[in-house]
C-alpha cells in the first residue's frame, strides 16, 4: 500500500507546533514521520526528552516516525548498532542510516530485539545495498529512502533516480522519497531552496511531485518540509496513488460528449506508441456513429488535447495527447490543453500504461 509522510524536525520549532501538525497530518491519513538527529547537538538527555515527546505523540496517531541519522551520530549518543535501545526509548519505529557501515552490521541491526525497521540511503547507486544482501538480512525490516536537497540545482537527475530505484526494486524493498511544500518555511538546515528528492520538482506543485514519484514505484512519499499548509496536505493526500492523472483545461466550444471522453474515460496508451502522440482509441469504439463536429482546427502544440472530427472517418472520436508541434491536417479538434506543469510526465507515459485526464 502506498503512503504519505511529513517531517518533523524538534529543537527547530515547539512542541506544540510540532504536535498541532503531527495532528493535522494525521487527518488526512498521513502514516510516516520523517525526523532527523543529524542537525541536533546537545545535552543527550535533553534529546532523548524531546524526541520522546513528540514520538509519543506521533505513536498516538498511530504514525510511524524514522529517526535519520549517521555512524558519527552514534559515537555522539554513546549507540551501538549491536543494540538500539536507544530507539527503542525514544519510541522509534526504525533509524534510517544517512551514512552507513560496512554491510554485515546492517544485516545484523534488521535482527534487532525491538523489531525496528532499518532504513538505508538509496540516492547513490552503489553496490553498498547488494552487499548488505550479501549479508542475508531480515528483508522484511529493510528498506530505502532517498535523500533531499536544500540547495538549488543538486538534486537528483532523472535518469539517476530511476537507476538507484531500479537496484532496490531487484531486491524487492520498499521505498520512500521527498517532496517539498511551497507554504513550508524551513528544513533542519539553514539552506532552504526547497527540500525536494528530484531537482525537477524543486518549483513544481506539491500534487505534480507526488504523482510522480508514485507513478515512478515509489512506494511512500513524504513532504521534507515544515510546516505545509493544509491546503497542501489536503492536496497531496487527495491525489489518485495508484494511477497517473494528468491535469488540464478545455477550450469554450467543447461538446459535452468531448468533455465525458476526456474526464470520464480510463485511457491507456497504445502499445504501437509513435513519437507524436499518445493514442486513447478506446472512445472511438464507444461512440462510433457519433458526429463529431470540427471546431478550433489550428496548428497543435505539444500538450494539446485532441480529439477527431467525424471528417477523419474510423478515427472519429479518438483522443490524442500531443508529444511534439505539428501541423493540423485541417479535420482535427484541438479541445484542450494539459496544464503544463504535467507536460514532463507525458514523456515519461509508457506503452499500455493506464492514465486518467481532470479537468480543472
Amino acid at each position: 500500500m502506498k503512503e504519505l509522510g511529513i517531517s518533523i524536525y524538534p529543537f527547530h520549532s515547539s512542541m506544540e507546533e510540532n504536535k498541532n501538525y503531527l495532528k493535522l497530518a494525521s487527518k488526512y491519513g498521513y502514516k510516516r514521520v520523517f525526523t532527523c538527529l543529524l542537525s541536533v547537538d546537545g545535552d543527550k538527555d535533553l534529546i532523548i526528552k524531546e524526541f520522546k515527546e513528540i514520538i509519543s505523540s506521533a505513536n498516538e496517531l498511530n504514525m510511524e516516525v524514522m529517526v535519520d541519522v549517521a555512524p558519527s551520530i552514534f559515537d555522539k549518543l554513546n549507540i551501538s548498532y549491536e543494540n538500539l535501545s536507544f530507539f527503542k526509548e525514544i519510541g522509534a519505529y526504525g533509524v534510517r542510516l544517512d551514512l552507513g557501515f560496512s554491510g554485515n552490521e546492517e544485516s545484523l541491526m534488521t535482527y534487532n530485539e525491538y523489531n525496528q525497521v532499518i532504513e538505508i540511503n538509496m540516492s547513490q547507486d552503489t553496490n553498498y545495498v547488494n552487499t548488505i544482501m550479501d549479508y542475508m538480512p531480515n528483508k522484511e525490516k529493510l528498506v530505502g529512502c532517498h535523500n533531499f536537497y536544500p540547495h538549488r540545482y543538486t538534486g537528483l537527475s532523472l535518469e539517476h533516480f530511476r537507476n538507484c530505484n531500479k537496484r532496490f526494486k531487484g531486491f524487492a524493498l520498499k521505498t520512500s522519497a521527498f517532496v517539498t511544500a511551497k507554504s513550508a518555511t524551513f528544513g533542519p538546515w539553514p539552506v532552504n531552496d526547497g527540500l525536494c528528492t528530484l531537482e525537477r520538482h524543486r518549483d513544481l506543485p506539491i500534487e505534480v511531485q507526488g504523482r510522480e514519484l508514485f507513478n515512478e514505484g515509489i512506494d511512500v512519499v513524504i513532504i521534507s518540509n515544515c510546516f505545509a499548509s493544509e491546503e497542501e496536505l489536503k492536496t497531496l493526500a487527495s491525489i489518485n496513488r495508484e494511477l497517473l492523472e494528468f491535469q488540464c483545461e478545455v477550450y469554450d466550444g467543447t461538446k459535452e460528449i468531448e468533455r465525458k471522453i476526456i474526464e470520464e474515460e480510463l485511457h491507456y496508451n497504445r502499445g504501437d506508441i509513435g513519437e507524436f502522440v499518445v493514442r486513447s482509441t478506446q472512445s472511438r469504439v464507444k461512440y462510433k456513429g457519433t458526429n463529431f463536429e470540427l471546431f478550433n482546427s489550428r496548428d497543435i502544440e505539444k500538450g494539446d488535447i485532441i480529439i477527431e472530427s467525424s471528417l477523419y472517418g474510423q478515427y472519429a472520436g479518438e483522443l490524442h495527447i500531443a508529444r511534439k508541434s505539428m501541423k493540423n491536417s485541417g479535420k482535427t479538434s484541438v479541445v484542450g490543453k494539459l496544464d503544463e506543469n504535467y507536460l514532463h510526465l507525458l514523456d515519461d507515459l509508457k506503452p499500455w500504461q493506464k492514465f486518467k485526464i481532470k479537468i480543472k
